[in-house]
Order: C-alpha cells, then sequence, then structure tokens
C-alpha cells in the first residue's frame, strides 16, 4: 500500500500538510490507542497518510470469557492486528486489567451500591487512557497519544485547549472533561474533524478490517450487556418498595441501584393513566419514587450543585455565564455558574430533566470544554416547590432522550 505524500488525498479529508510538513513528521513518533473499532483505525491511518512514525497499542481492560467460550478482548485484539498489518504497523498489547479494576470499576460499583448511577466512561479516561496507557506511550518513546476520540485540540491560545468535534452528534468532549489538561499538549485526536460517514468512508477506501464494524456501546471495555444481570453479579439484590410522591405503595423493585432519574422501562408498574417514570430515590427507605408523565413537574429543577471539579482551562472565578450539559445526548443548555470554595452553584436558564446526582455537569464557552464536576446536590424540583412547568408541552430539547 502506497503511503507517500499525497495531498489531494489528504485535502479531500480537510486535510492541509505541505511536503516540508510530511517529511519533517517522519521524526515525530505517535502511538495510537486502538481498540479493534473503525474510529481508532482510521485515527491510526490519517497519521500514516502524514508521515509520522506510527505505533499500534491496544489495551486488555477486563477479562472475561463469553458463553461461546471467545474472549471479546481477544477479538478486539484480532481485528486491530489486521489493521495494523494493512498499515504496515507495529503493534503490541498490554494489560490494564488490575488497573482498570482498581481504578474505575471498584468506584463504580461502590457509587452503585450507595445507590447513585455513576459515569464509569469519564473515569476510564481520566484513569486509564489518558493517565496509565498515556505513561505506557510515553515509555514506548511517543511524542504524541493519539485515540479515536471524536473532539479536537485549540491551538490558537496560550495553552492547548479540548474543543468539540465537527460532528456535534460524534463529539466525546463530556467524556472528557476529567483528564489532566497537562496531557492536552501530547495528544492528537486525528478524527475529530472529520463527520462519521467520511470516516467510515476512509476504512472502506483502504480496506480495513474495521470498516464495516458496529461501533461499540455500553460501558467503558465491558461493552453492551443486560445491566441489571450484569451488576447482579457484584451487588446483591435489596428489595425495597416503588412509592408515587404521596408514599403510596405501588409494587416492588429488586434494589434501588439497578434505576436512574427519568427512567420509564423495566419496573413492571401498570394501570391506567400514563407512564411512570422514576423521579427521586430513597436509598436509605430503599424506595424508589415514581410520577405519572414524562413531563411531571418532579422530574424538573433549575439549578445543580457540583463538586470534584476540574478545569481544563484556568480555573474561573466569581460568577460567570456559559453552557452546560448535565449528560451527553442532551444539548448545551445555558446557565450562570457561580464559583465557590470547593464547589460551582449552577442555575439554568430552564428546568433541565431528571438531573442526577454523582453524574457530571460539563461547561462550555462556544466550542471549548472548560471542564467539568460532580453532581452533588439538585435544586427542589418543581414539585417541591409547587411549581409549573413553563408552558404545556415537554421541552423540545428532552423530547429524544424521552423517546429514547
Amino acid at each position: 500500500m502506497d503511503f507517500s505524500f499525497n495531498p489531494e488525498l489528504l485535502a479531500s479529508y480537510g486535510i492541509s500538510l505541505t511536503a516540508e510538513e510530511f517529511k519533517a513528521n517522519a521524526a515525530t513518533t505517535v502511538v495510537v490507542g486502538m481498540s479493534g473499532g473503525v474510529d481508532s483505525s482510521v485515527a491510526a491511518l490519517i497519521l500514516k497518510l502524514q508521515g509520522y512514525r506510527v505505533i499500534a497499542l491496544f489495551m486488555k481492560n477486563w477479562d472475561e470469557t463469553s458463553a461461546d467460550g471467545t474472549c471479546p478482548a481477544d477479538l478486539d485484539y484480532q481485528d486491530v492486528i489486521k489493521v495494523c498489518e494493512k498499515l504496515q504497523l507495529p503493534y503490541y498489547s498490554v494489560n490494564f486489567v488490575k488497573e482498570y479494576w482498581d481504578g474505575v470499576f471498584t468506584e463504580f460499583l461502590s457509587d452503585y451500591r450507595s445507590g447513585f448511577t455513576p459515569n464509569p466512561d469519564i473515569l476510564c479516561n481520566r484513569e486509564i487512557k489518558f493517565k496509565v496507557f498515556f505513561e505506557r506511550a510515553k515509555l514506548l518513546g511517543a511524542d504524541f497519544l493519539a485515540t479515536g476520540h471524536y473532539c479536537r485540540i485549540d491551538a490558537t491560545g496560550e495553552a492547548p485547549r479540548l474543543a468539540k468535534a465537527v460532528d456535534q452528534n460524534k463529539d466525546q468532549t463530556y467524556f472528557l472533561y476529567a483528564i489532566d489538561k497537562k496531557v492536552l499538549g501530547e495528544v492528537l485526536f486525528p478524527i475529530g474533524h472529520l463527520p462519521k460517514p467520511k470516516v467510515r468512508e476512509l476504512a472502506t477506501r483502504f480496506e480495513l478490517a474495521t470498516s464495516t464494524k458496529k461501533d461499540s456501546t455500553g460501558i467503558c471495555f465491558i461493552g453492551e450487556r443486560n445491566f441489571k444481570n450484569f451488576l447482579s453479579q457484584y451487588i446483591e439484590s435489596s428489595k425495597g418498595n416503588f412509592v408515587d410522591t404521596k408514599g403510596k405503595v405501588l409494587g416492588q423493585h429488586d434494589g434501588t441501584c439497578f434505576y436512574t432519574l427519568g427512567q420509564r422501562k423495566g419496573m413492571g408498574i401498570g394501570g391506567p393513566g400514563e407512564a411512570w417514570f422514576v423521579v427521586a430515590k430513597d436509598h436509605q427507605k430503599n424506595e424508589v419514587i415514581l410520577a405519572q408523565g414524562q413531563d411531571h413537574p418532579a422530574l424538573y429543577a433549575d439549578g445543580l450543585w457540583a463538586g470534584e471539579l476540574n478545569w481544563l482551562v484556568r480555573p474561573p472565578s466569581g460568577t460567570f455565564r456559559c453552557r452546560a450539559k448535565v449528560r451527553y445526548r442532551q444539548a448545551e443548555q445555558d446557565c450562570t455558574v457561580t464559583v465557590l470554595e470547593q464547589q460551582v452553584k449552577v442555575v439554568f436558564d430552564r428546568p433541565q430533566r431528571a438531573m442526577t446526582p454523582r453524574q457530571s455537569v460539563v461547561f462550555y464557552l462556544e466550542d471549548i470544554c472548560l471542564g467539568g464536576g460532580i453532581i452533588s446536590e439538585i435544586a427542589p424540583n418543581y414539585a417541591e416547590q409547587g411549581k409549573a412547568l413553563p408552558g404545556s408541552a415537554l421541552p423540545e430539547v428532552f423530547a429524544s432522550e424521552v423517546q429514547a
């Protein structure tokens, strides 16, 4: 396969590169985190086309054999090998099963046992991909670590900043806000400027083995599971009651950990009227509180407090305006942020649905990800305040989340 300088090809995929830059790139070593998926495969391909010295590094973080006797991680590594052989790349594999268990999974389980709904992808990026994996890449002589994340590095300011991907539907900055900002000067995100269809197109054009492989979903490095069954392997069920907002018992649940705010499926509560939604959890009483209707006031609140802050820019002070989101699949929302000693208070311009303690709130100023924190407390909801939602219909921004 020909990997000589091809400015027309690069330009067709939004990359401007001179012959001098291509030649100079040969002296720069980039270690690419290869997962066995199409995104990291194309990230490696783009770097190769730009003339870098590219090394592939696969990490195994979860050790489990499927019912058919296969190990999903081993199958992913076989796809990495096929891509690397096609791209003429050296490749290595590292085992971080212990680091993942100690640094990510134990905290994940601890939060669930306490009745919270954590986000392991954020913790995985902070503790594994951009920490121990980054350190291993440096030991291999990397000048840069590259990944297949959909985001970009903005180098126009005094220091590198994390910027959103061009493809807003794929942007992954929400999952990256907690990484150490010091690594931003030593990481590359080669596909952050491309829409997903272009990534698939490149993989097909170069006949990569992963070109038609489905995107990974589910828990970071563990994959898509029947979540309740998976969690039950590690957390004992603790039966309690489903109750309505007035305390009336509606049925039994298997444990508060198995339910999250805003959830409408998997509770087995029927009867007349609208669908039931989880609006709160009382872990001490082992109760899951439900209300009928996707736009019930108990689902909405105007504000939150967040701690465990991580700023990717110079830490702000006082009160400032920006946009924020409290879940990955949410459009950013206008808000006012007040910086306190160890936390921030966030007041949104419009009510937010099903904000959840121990999930993350992430802040943006235009395309730049400012950082974020862990939600510690939610302001009183509209039902507690005796307030009606502004307007009679569910805010449009939440419609896709509720219907999903």
